[in-house]
């Protein structure tokens, strides 16, 4: 079992920054991976960026150079930087750890307005 606890969301402008942090139960040493989905009103649950424990990164198209995933050193913490924010970014973030199965924390709002 891995819990996950969101923090950093919020309402920015657009073109603004923000940043998310996760704080997990497990280091992401000793998982797969961890990283971020989001959830927009209407819309499927989409991945936006993964962090593999090896340190490789992935990113959605929509998201690529904008978003950027990294973790402290003891791999407690992961963030999610977020710059170049638009409209269209607004939604639940919910942050991500794989071990077996996928889990999932309880999300955290982030709102883009133009």
């Amino acid at each position: 079992q891995v819990e996950l606890v969101e923090s950093g969301g919020g309402l920015v402008q657009l073109g603004e920054s923000l940043r998310l942090s996760c704080t997990a139960s497990k280091s992401i040493y000793s998982l797969n991976a961890m990283g971020w989905y989001r959830q927009a009103p209407g819309k499927q649950r989409e991945s936006v960026a993964t962090l593999t424990r090896t340190g490789y990164q992935i990113y959605s198209e929509a998201v690529r150079g904008r978003f950027t995933v990294s973790a402290d050193d003891a791999g407690n913490t992961t963030y999610l930087q977020m710059n170049g924010l638009k409209p269209e970014d607004t939604a639940v973030y919910y942050c991500s750890a794989y071990d077996k199965k996928l889990y999932l924390g309880q999300g955290t709002q982030v709102t883009v307005s133009s």
